[in-house]
């Protein structure tokens, strides 16, 4: 049990980590190798394409769980606890929709692109590896927005304050 509470609370966190090592370091050595060497690959501006990608998603999906996306919160200083978790509610809900909308939808490109066999230009893998950066993404954000609805519907029946996230500016 502590390994999925461990898994729950870093997935995203380590895989950040993971796609950010391997985009920083294939790109010092694309560099290296193209100044020095006078010779790059194909090879290498994909996997720092994709994994640029995959830290895209993975990040949008760390922002549901940190509430760390942009927003207008003005309104909110002025709103008791069951209001604000009310509202937050609300904007779960509406994020929740639109990405299992979009889930459906990429994963859509991922089966097309399984069907005809696509593959990359440099490193001839399967596309879908790289496509499914998408609904993997959307995946996660569904999964955090659960969490998110489900943490702010016992803020709203306790009459909590609910979680804000960290402020960058007060």
């Amino acid at each position: 049990m502590a390994i999925l509470q461990n898994i729950d609370r870093n997935a995203e966190r380590w895989l950040l980590l993971v796609f950010y090592v391997m985009l920083v370091i294939t790109m010092a050595i694309e560099v290296l190798r193209r100044e020095i060497f006078a010779y790059s690959s194909i090879w290498g501006e994909e996997i720092v394409r994709y994994s640029f990608i995959y830290l895209a998603w993975i990040g949008a999906a760390a922002a549901v769980k940190e509430r760390a996306h942009i927003r207008i919160d003005v309104i909110m200083h002025y709103l008791g606890p069951r209001p604000k978790a009310l509202l937050y509610i609300f904007g779960d809900l509406v994020m929740f929709v639109v990405a299992v909308i979009a889930l459906y939808w990429s994963y859509e490109a991922v089966h097309v692109s399984a069907k005809f066999g696509s593959v990359t230009d440099g490193l001839r893998v399967s596309k879908v590896w790289f496509l499914m950066a998408v609904p993997t993404g959307f995946a996660l954000m569904i999964w955090r927005l659960i969490q998110s609805l489900i943490r702010d519907l016992k803020c709203l029946r306790d009459g909590t304050p609910v979680f804000e996230g960290d402020k960058l500016f007060d």
